[in-house]
């Protein structure tokens, strides 16, 4: 495509549409003209059954929802109305943007009125003429939505290629010329009509959508086109093997000429390469219009494929034990192809559906539980055990929930409420952590990501959980910790609360957290400690010991720290100023960078970018330790580690196969100068506009002879040197599209490859840090062109320059990620947005600074003085208490 404009639209979350981008499906099952369920349900006013419909289409990988309340039997106005208002109060279908959709203007307004963010119209059209169209473009324009266009006019639908390019043509001109519309917000339907329909006429239906497409892309600047796919298969209802073949094959070709977005069933969707080369050849020969008897040589062939099955698994040797024993067997080895009909199998033997669970699952996964506690088995087995068990006991439920409902019994297993606290994205660890609780009985209510405390506390009220565990990756969690904590103790709650994540500790935990909270508070180091704490919380038994134990050895901790001995190893700031790194500037050569200003990457091949994985990381992720490759080495560990290794593989080749993922990157080089301890960036090498200014710490430890005092400011030349050096930034994601494919796995239960998304994503979003930087350092800034390192120098960093970022070792200031995200305009040229928290969103995300001169090196901060934090808040403009929120691990002080 030539058009290079993109499309950005919103619910809570950002959704941009390029023409890199993969297809935007757009949800149908809220329209009550395309779904007899979702009409009955918005007719007898089951608001909450058809908010589950729309959260199931999020949940199902839907882009865009489409809401249509056109039912001759409602007040559909009232109907959008109130149902838009739902959704508006349920972040997780109103993450993605909505589609509001009529035939009546009037609904329309009304819709627009209701939405948060930025939606789409479907639709306008001339088939009122061009007074009214301008006047419903002009009012779409003013509420800033995106709108959909109908090949439409006075004289009917288009149906062939001729009338749908003169009526797009025309009524694209009226929306550039006469609205003033923004042409990357205009989406033209043009019209999908059946095939096969053995009407003559209808023969040209998709190859003219086809050709019309092309045209709107090729002649239409910045204009995108969408069309309701299942029309398309209109003659073969009831035949969905046929159907299926059918949606496919079109968006196949469609999307080839254009078309970006569209409404379609994903259940209705076969894959293309996996549709049957009999059955594709004769829906393309139909699709393409190849051959006159097209039409009934598919007709023929579709008898044949009616109700046409999957083809059976062959049993293994395993398959012929007692079902108790095939049970057990599937939870130790993660096999979950068979699992509903031996649970079914065990259902029957039983006198109750609980005793399944407590007899043969729990037998099979205490055998989990044993292996994995004697170090026989591993965290990634154990998911796969998870993801069998969890499926069992989703097969289990309803029968549960009947026989409860009959003997009117509430009891439950013991219930955990986790969440990653407010203004953090990470989860990867709280997942693992719900994984292996589950695998020992415990009943898991996982919150998600963000979670504010007054939404957690009034979930384990509802839920009467019997513990919370909170998590979090960023600094800024900490707090929010504490904040929670004190929330429980003003509303008088005594539930045992567990600490844990990357940046928490024991110590913070009983210094901070402990004394806020009468209740329980325990810090868990990882996920493998997880079950016997929670144990002995949660049991009556066992809670009074371990609650004294814990109280006395934090109280212990806390006294221990109060009176720890202030040893004076730190100078003055103004000290440490003075014993900055010694570079002789006027001497240094400042390498030009090839531009100036920032340049994007969208859509990076994922495939290059794995090449730059360092892998040793993603062991750790699964609490298997050791260096790749040596790992697989390993006589205990090795053999599993390959597996892992395997499965990643795969994951990363269906990325690749299917655009899974989509990796966006923007960098920026510009001229700077040091003033101070402060960077200050510019527009151009004149030095008269001011871009941002960079506020950088320094080291105040006190040092050895001739060893500086650190700061990051050192390694750009100072602006008395009268010399104009360069700074550089940056932000990857390797994140783009993973959220439908999380509410994927986990609405099939399998957490395995939930987390195995999470942790690949992971890994390429750092691989994507590492490619960008070498490129930056050979061609974009070209300070060292003729490098030529290998894969491990690569992960061992023996290159020139590099690249730290806010909130970690050498610039621990979250906050100064906001000025690089402003400077860069990351939002927009990459999809990644920053938290209140100043966490990015997706979570496989990285940022940072580059740096270029020989003498820049990582270090860490350590602890600053009082002198420096007065001096660092007046650069920044802030008051003390919001630079020393951020600066708490740092400071030398307690606050």
């Amino acid at each position: 495509m030539t058009n290079r404009v993109s499309l950005q639209l919103s619910g809570l979350e950002p959704l941009i549409v390029t023409p890199e981008s993969n297809f935007v499906n757009v949800g149908e099952r809220t329209n009550v003209t395309g779904s007899r369920k979702f009409a009955r349900l918005i007719q007898e006013e089951n608001y909450e059954a058809a908010l589950e419909i729309a959260r199931n289409q999020v949940e199902g990988g839907a882009q865009i929802l489409d809401v249509n309340m056109d039912e001759g039997m409602l007040d559909g106005k009232q109907a959008m109305i109130k149902f838009l208002n739902l959704i508006a109060a349920e972040p997780d279908i109103s993450r993605i943007p909505i589609m509001v959709d009529s035939s009546k203007w009037e609904i329309i307004e009304a819709g627009l009125k209701c939405i948060q963010g930025k939606g789409v119209v479907n639709s306008i059209s001339l088939k009122e003429g061009e007074e009214k169209f301008i006047e419903q473009a002009k009012k779409v324009k003013r509420y800033g939505a995106a709108v959909i266009v109908m090949a439409f006019d006075e004289h009917g639908q288009a149906d062939s290629y001729e009338r749908r390019v003169e009526i797009c043509k025309r009524s694209y001109d009226l929306l550039i010329d006469v609205v003033n519309f923004p042409q990357n917000d205009i989406i033209f339907d043009p019209n999908i009509f059946p095939v096969a329909t053995g009407i003559e006429e209808h023969n040209n239906n998709a190859t003219d959508f086809f050709r019309a497409t092309k045209w709107i892309r090729e002649n239409l600047p910045g204009a995108h086109v969408s069309g309701g796919v299942s029309n398309v298969s209109f003659s073969f209802r009831g035949n969905n093997k046929v159907r299926e073949a059918m949606h496919s094959a079109f968006l196949y070709h469609a999307i080839k000429e254009g078309m970006d977005m569209g409404i379609v069933n994903p259940t209705m969707l076969e894959v293309y390469d996996d549709i049957p080369k009999d059955l594709l050849e004769r829906v393309e020969d139909v699709l393409l219009n190849r051959r006159s008897d097209a039409t009934e040589r598919l007709l023929d062939f579709a008898e044949t494929v009616k109700g046409a099955g999957k083809k059976q698994v062959k049993d293994d040797s395993w398959r012929r034990e007692s079902v108790q024993k095939r049970l057990e067997h599937a939870l130790v080895k993660g096999i979950v192809e068979f699992i509903e009909e031996d649970t079914e199998e065990a259902r029957q033997q039983y006198d109750k559906p609980l005793h399944v669970i407590e007899g043969p699952l729990m037998d099979g996964m205490n055998v989990v539980g044993d292996l994995f506690g004697s170090g026989k088995m591993f965290l990634p087995q154990v998911v796969k055990s998870a993801r069998v068990m969890k499926k069992a006991v989703a097969y289990l439920l309803p029968y549960l929930e009947a026989e409860k409902a009959a003997n009117n019994d509430t009891s439950s297993a013991y219930k955990v409420l986790l969440a990653t606290v407010k203004g953090d994205v990470h989860d990867i660890g709280k997942n693992i952590v719900g994984v292996v609780l589950a695998c020992n009985n415990f009943d898991i209510v996982d919150m998600g990501v963000m979670v504010p405390a007054e939404q957690i506390l009034d979930k384990a009220v509802e839920e009467n959980v019997d513990a919370i565990g909170l998590s979090g990756l960023i600094t800024p969690s900490l707090d929010e910790m504490v904040h929670v904590a004190k929330e429980m103790e003003r509303r008088g709650l005594k539930i045992p609360l567990m600490i844990g994540g990357a940046t928490t500790s024991r110590i913070h935990t009983a210094v901070k957290i402990d004394p806020v909270y009468s209740g329980s508070v325990v810090h868990v180091l990882d996920a493998s400690k997880s079950v016997p704490v929670a144990g002995e919380l949660i049991s009556p038994d066992t809670y009074d010991n371990i609650f004294n134990r814990v109280k006395s050895e934090y109280t212990q901790l806390r006294e221990d720290h109060a009176n720890r001995k202030q040893v004076k190893n730190y100078i003055s700031y103004e000290s440490a100023k003075s014993n900055r790194t010694k570079i002789d500037w006027k001497h240094k050569t400042s390498i030009k960078p090839s531009f100036l200003g920032n340049k994007v990457f969208k859509d990076y091949s994922i495939e290059e970018i794995s090449r730059y994985i360092d892998w040793t990381p993603f062991f750790s992720t699964w609490m298997l330790k050791g260096k790749f490759p040596q790992i697989f080495e390993n006589k205990v560990i090795g053999e599993e580690a390959k597996k892992l290794y395997d499965d990643a593989q795969i994951m990363i080749k269906e990325i690749i196969d299917q655009d899974l993922l989509y990796a966006n990157a923007v960098v920026g080089l510009y001229p700077a100068n040091a003033v101070g301890d402060d960077i200050e960036v510019y527009a151009d090498e004149s030095r008269s506009q001011l871009l941002t200014t960079f506020h950088m710490l320094r080291q105040q430890g006190k040092k050895g002879k001739d060893l500086p005092n650190l700061s990051l400011a050192d390694f750009v030349a100072s602006k008395e040197s009268e010399k104009i050096d360069y700074i550089g930034g940056f932000a990857v994601t390797a994140g783009v599209g993973i959220e439908p494919l999380v509410a994927q796995y986990e609405k099939e239960h399998d957490d395995y490859n939930s987390i195995m998304i999470k942790s690949v994503a992971d890994r390429l979003a750092e691989a994507f840090a590492e490619l960008m930087h070498e490129k930056v350092r050979k061609e974009l800034w070209g300070y060292a062109a003729s490098e030529n390192l290998d894969g491990e120098a690569l992960i061992k960093e023996k290159y020139q320059g590099i690249r730290p970022a806010p909130g970690y070792p050498a610039c621990p200031d979250h906050t100064e990620k906001e000025l690089l995200f402003n400077l860069l305009e990351v939002e927009k040229n990459t999809g990644i947005s920053l938290t209140e928290s100043f966490a990015m969103y997706p979570a496989s995300s990285v940022s940072g600074f580059y740096f270029m001169h020989e003498e820049s090196k990582y270090f860490g901060l350590g602890k600053i003085e009082k002198d420096q934090v007065i001096d660092y808040a007046k650069r920044k403009n802030k008051s003390i208490d919001e630079v020393e929120k951020w600066l708490a691990p740092n400071l030398s002080y307690d606050i």
